[in-house]
């Protein structure tokens, strides 16, 4: 499917890795000119060069950390410049790195989830906003989780963060509707993330097959999807660059799951 994505202008905040490099290959499949915006230059440069073997030739990498706001703004800044003063797709796919139980969590972790998994976005479309207002179509995905409808009790406050998503991104969906720019929510279920893979090395548990991977994910968390194995981080991907492509052109609001069905049981 053409998803009209050649020469639009995409950025995607936490491109380096995961879910996030995922949704930008999906961009660059299909002729966009990405920028992928991440804290760690090494992974900034594999980014950029699997990028620009794939279909985007001018795949940019921006080392900078969502939570700085004065960072973001330049980065935005410069890709103005670059970009002719325009943007079409944003994509927020950043995530705090923050677990535990209520009882266990301190307050600067408190902190740092909503810095992380909610500011961090803020930052991010408050920059981008001129640039996307210039455009002619523009979209805005912002990445979220299932555990916000599912809760995990580890998860306490990196849920909270993400239900802070949630919120703003449809407070912007009201917000943007007159300029016709598009905001919608893509939340993972069990997806095979470096982390959740790792986690499951960690155990004993092969964390790149994807039926072991939700065996082990069932039995420690007790989060089973209807589909018998983890999601991939390929297939959270695709839906992502669908809702931020022109295909794309009445869904605003909405939050999507890529959960393998979790969110029925």
């Amino acid at each position: 499917m053409d998803l009209g994505l050649r020469d639009a202008r995409a950025v995607v905040v936490g491109g380096g890795r995961g879910m996030g490099l995922a949704t930008a290959r999906c961009l660059a499949d299909d002729g966009a000119r990405v920028a992928v915006v991440a804290r760690t230059a090494a992974d900034l440069d594999r980014a950029t060069d699997d990028l620009a073997r794939r279909g985007s030739p001018d795949a940019l990498g921006l080392v900078a950390d969502a939570c700085d706001e004065q960072r973001i703004e330049q980065v935005f800044a410069e890709l103005g410049e670059r970009w002719g003063g325009e943007l079409n797709i944003l994509i927020n796919t950043a995530g705090p790195d923050v677990q535990g139980s209520f009882d266990e969590l301190t307050d600067e972790q408190w902190r740092r989830a909503i810095d992380q998994g909610a500011m961090g976005m803020v930052h991010a479309v408050r920059a981008a906003l001129p640039l996307l207002r210039n455009a002619q179509w523009a979209r805005i995905v912002n990445f979220s989780a299932q555990s916000t409808q599912r809760q995990s009790t580890v998860l306490a406050a990196y849920t909270a963060a993400k239900a802070m998503v949630n919120s703003v991104s449809k407070n912007l969906s009201l917000l943007l509707a007159p300029d016709e720019i598009l905001v919608n929510v893509v939340s993972p279920g069990s997806v095979a993330s470096e982390a959740l893979t790792g986690w499951a090395r960690s155990i004993g548990v092969d964390g790149d097959d994807p039926y072991r991977l939700m065996g082990a994910i069932t039995e420690h968390f007790g989060h089973p999807a209807h589909l018998p194995r983890a999601g991939l981080p390929d297939e959270v991907g695709a839906v992502a660059a669908f809702l931020a492509s022109r295909r794309n052109s009445y869904m605003t609001g909405a939050n999507v799951n890529v959960d393998g069905g979790s969110d029925f049981l």
